[in-house]
């Protein structure tokens, strides 16, 4: 197994634990918030689906798939198309409303992306630095599994909502 086939093995799982998540549930269960500064299953989702999105277009140097197919607009978020929720407050948080299938469709198309970039990678690429603000700097491999990481966090949470709903 390469390293390009693990990550993607990685980011597959994320997308379908999001799609056991997201299976059958309405625009109001998504948008539900057990406490009134939690993230509802929406806003996770289309977070986790942004950062993705934002973080592997930068790293490809491709345009995201969020403005680039029109989900900005399909979404209709009275945000900055750039805004990717990092940050965002409980008024943002609740701006979030979705229903299953946009979310869904976002992040299956984000991944595809994903897919695609991951599978021109070699092992040697992963050392590439792509951020040197920080210290030490970030390579490729870094970012990408900071990318999975925040996924799979913020699935989880999202999982755990959807288990509170009783669903």
């Amino acid at each position: 197994m390469t390293p390009a086939d693990l990550l993607q093995d990685h980011f597959t799982r994320i997308v379908e634990s999001a799609d056991t998540v997201l299976d059958g549930l309405t625009e109001d269960q998504l948008a539900h918030r057990p406490a009134p500064e939690a993230n509802s299953i929406a806003w996770l989702v289309w977070h986790l689906a942004r950062v993705q999105d934002d973080h592997v277009a930068a790293v490809a140097g491709l345009e995201q798939v969020y403005t680039e197919q029109g989900y900005g607009e399909r979404f209709g978020l009275p945000f900055d198309p750039a805004e990717i929720g990092y940050g965002q407050d409980s008024d943002d948080v609740a701006r979030v409303s979705a229903g299953a299938d946009l979310l869904a469709d976002y992040l299956h198309a984000v991944h595809e992306q994903t897919l695609r970039y991951l599978a021109t990678l070699t092992a040697e690429d992963l050392d590439r630095v792509v951020d040197e603000h920080w210290d030490p700097p970030v390579t490729l491999g870094m970012r990408l599994v900071s990318v999975v990481d925040d996924d799979t966090q913020h699935v989880g949470q999202a999982a755990y909502v959807r288990g509170l709903l009783g669903v």
